[in-house]
């Protein structure tokens, strides 16, 4: 278990500390997370939102999913880099990039969403349920 985990943007302005284990972790092939990652996927761990405290402003940037939900990419305004968003399908979590840890080593993958969409050269790693879309329940 993991209990503490903390990471933040490139230039160091926004900040969290994480007092939870996150509660599921995986990669989105997704249009809108490949285009918000600058590549063919985008990892995110879900985490309780009353387990994280963010220091630092960001700017948020709100786009309806497939799903139909509001999902709203957080990100540093001075420096561009993704740090977290919000799904309002899923309210009371929070999906921090995975790319935003300081220990890369707490993301641990459970699934790959939208696998469908990965292109050839990034598919699905073996070993981890790969879902054509959400997962039911998500």
């Amino acid at each position: 278990m993991t209990t503490r985990f903390e990471g933040g943007c490139l230039c160091g302005a926004v900040r969290y500390v994480c007092t939870a284990d996150p509660v599921m972790a995986g990669h989105c092939h997704c249009e809108d997370c490949r285009r918000s990652s600058a590549t063919a996927h985008s990892s995110h761990l879900a985490a309780p939102a009353d387990a994280v405290s963010m220091n630092g402003e960001t700017t948020g940037y709100a786009r309806a999913a497939d799903s139909g939900n509001l999902v709203t990419r957080h990100f540093c305004p001075t420096c561009g880099a993704a740090v977290f968003s919000t799904n309002a399908g899923m309210p009371g979590l929070i999906f921090l990039r995975a790319s935003s840890l300081d220990d890369m080593e707490v993301f641990k993958p459970q699934m790959h969403v939208y696998a469908v969409r990965a292109p050839s050269w990034d598919k699905p790693s073996a070993g981890l349920p790969a879902f054509d879309k959400m997962p039911p329940g998500m």
